[in-house]
């Protein structure tokens, strides 16, 4: 059974919301999973003030808690085309998991969110990509097995790269239905392959 960790930043509530389903599917598929966020750092006033959501229930993660998982899923909103500054200051510290090599042969994979379609999500899962590289994770994407992102009917996120939502210029949009299922998928292709890599 492999052991995953769902780890995010969220500020207005969406990635949490994305975090819950890629949580989801990597249960379904057998896996035990965590699902921890990175601390806030923006002082609390001025958070309160531009209406964060700070009534997150998972539990803040440390850089150590890394390297007790087969795999790491990580979310995060995009901010001008990269990665939030919260994620980057926490995968900063993770210099000594790098050199120690304990996340060698790991599965890794990214989520994300942004306010419009064209608001930079891949090259923010590019972001998050490229970390997990650098830590000689395995990636794993959103493959083409989920069909619903190839359609054109409606604006919705994802990419081959990983599951993806739209919140609108105000935040007001939720994660779609299909949006939700891209995350449920991505955690099982996810528990799957590091299920298969631990055997």
């Amino acid at each position: 059974m492999a052991k995953v960790l769902v780890l995010y930043y969220s500020a207005y509530g969406h990635i949490e919301a994305m975090a819950e389903a890629v949580a989801e599917g990597a249960r379904a598929a057998g896996a035990t999973v965590d699902i921890r966020r990175v601390p806030e750092t923006v002082p609390e006033e001025i958070a309160r003030g531009a209406h964060f959501k700070l009534d997150q229930a998972a539990p803040v993660a440390k850089i150590a808690d890394l390297a007790d998982y087969d795999a790491i899923v990580v979310g995060t909103g995009t901010r001008f085309g990269r990665i939030s500054s919260q994620m980057a200051a926490f995968l900063d510290q993770a210099g000594g998991l790098w050199q120690s090599g304990v996340l060698h042969g790991k599965v890794g994979a990214a989520f994300t969110a942004s306010a419009t379609q064209h608001g930079g999500q891949e090259t923010t899962l590019f972001s998050i990509i490229t970390n997990l590289l650098h830590f000689g994770m395995t990636i794993v994407g959103l493959d083409y097995g989920f069909p619903q992102q190839m359609g054109h009917d409606h604006v919705i996120g994802g990419a081959p790269y990983g599951a993806t939502t739209i919140a609108g210029g105000d935040g007001s949009r939720q994660p779609h239905p299909d949006e939700l299922a891209g995350a449920r998928y991505l955690g099982k292709r996810v528990a799957n392959t590091a299920a298969k890599l631990t055997a």
